[in-house]
């Protein structure tokens, strides 16, 4: 079902694989509504002759199950993922903070000496102010 959607949207020229993945999502929920959903109660006279389409309540508690047990798997490799790395970027974060602070203090440092090499009472600036006057 899915190949045959995706020829026609090259054939019409649907533009984008949002509209595609938009209507997977539809065709996947409207599957799933109708896996689920209860079977419609016949009349007591009439015997079944066709098993019904829908799925025991048994099997949707099953199927729940162990959709509900991925996720808790996929969520806690996700958190030993985070815990584990979570050193690395406390370290990185806290060598970038020295670093910006030793930068930082470097220029005040070189701001403050030039200031002194620079000073009025040098030979330079006494001499400067001999030609101007």
């Amino acid at each position: 079902m899915v190949p045959t959607m995706c020829k026609e949207s090259a054939v019409t020229g649907a533009s984008g694989d949002g509209e595609h993945y938009s209507w997977l999502i539809r065709e996947l929920c409207a599957l799933l509504v109708t896996i689920i959903s209860p079977t419609p109660r016949q009349a007591r006279g009439i015997a079944r002759s066709a098993p019904s389409p829908g799925v025991s309540p048994a099997a949707a508690a099953s199927m729940l199950l162990g959709a509900s047990m991925a996720l808790m798997l996929c969520g806690s490799v996700t958190f030993a993922i985070g815990f584990l790395l979570m050193p690395w970027v406390a370290g990185v974060t806290l060598l970038f903070g020295f670093v910006g602070a030793v930068s930082a203090l470097s220029a005040a440092y070189k701001d403050a000496t030039r200031g002194r090499v620079s000073s009025p009472t040098s030979p330079a600036s006494l001499n400067s102010d001999k030609t101007s006057s």
